[in-house]
């Protein structure tokens, strides 16, 4: 995706396995920020300019990195952990999708969790700033599209926004992400399970399996956990509840 495409819009970006997953679970146990960067020095040398007092979170190939507090599991960001700390992580894609859309008006992070709560954010910001555009970002892997950001795309856009508000979200690949959201979970009396079975069978689910972090697609599938919504503060560069910008 060209990094010009997004400027001037608003951009959610959705990495369901599992950054998107995991800020949102950060930022709900209580953590001030998440400070997303690119590179695994450039998060070293934060850390440090902390007086080492920053977190440090993050994986490379799915696996944390060696040295840093925390990986990319939400089940590791728990309010024990995390409460009153500002973290700086870095992951191998969806932190890369942040810093490939800073061309955007704002940014904002969107996952399962947060599904609602980041529609009828987005829907009233263009509606209150005159933007014309919301694009929803797909993180992937290793530069391939994968289902679960896909669906997780779709959910955003049917997460109960009005008709006429969706008019902001949809594009041609947000109406086959909407479209296949719902052949996932419609007629479902456990759209949870769906889900899970669905990131069973996607590439990113399966690199988790294999991992042996199978756990981490039953936390990525609980729809409207939350209702925050985080949002990248041009000022600091930092992932902040979007209630206290």
């Amino acid at each position: 995706m060209p990094r010009e495409s997004v400027a001037g819009g608003i951009a959610i970006i959705v990495d369901v396995l599992r950054a998107s997953t995991t800020i949102v679970t950060a930022l709900e146990a209580g953590a001030t920020f998440v400070k997303p960067v690119v590179e695994v020095e450039e998060a070293q040398r934060l850390r440090s300019s902390s007086g080492e007092s920053w977190l440090l979170g993050g994986e490379r190939g799915g696996i944390q990195i060696p040295g840093f507090d925390l990986g990319n599991s939400p089940a590791e960001y728990c309010r024990s952990a995390v409460d009153g700390r500002g973290i700086v992580m870095t992951t191998t894609n969806g932190t890369l999708a942040i810093e490939r859309c800073l061309a955007a008006e704002m940014i904002l992070v969107g996952s399962f969790l947060n599904r609602n709560a980041v529609a009828r954010e987005a829907v009233l910001l263009a509606s209150n700033q005159g933007i014309d555009e919301i694009h929803l970002v797909c993180a992937g892997t290793n530069g391939y599209k994968t289902e679960e950001d896909f669906l997780g795309a779709g959910s955003i856009i049917h997460a109960g926004v009005s008709e006429s508000s969706r008019n902001h979200l949809l594009d041609s690949e947000s109406e086959k992400a909407s479209t296949e959201f719902f052949r996932v979970v419609d007629g479902s009396s456990d759209a949870q399970s769906q889900l899970v079975e669905s990131f069973r069978q996607s590439l990113g689910g399966r690199n988790l399996i294999e991992l042996g972090m199978e756990s981490d697609l039953i936390l990525a599938a609980a729809m409207d956990q939350c209702c925050l919504v985080p949002c990248l503060c041009s000022k600091t560069g930092r992932l902040v509840s979007f209630d206290t910008l």
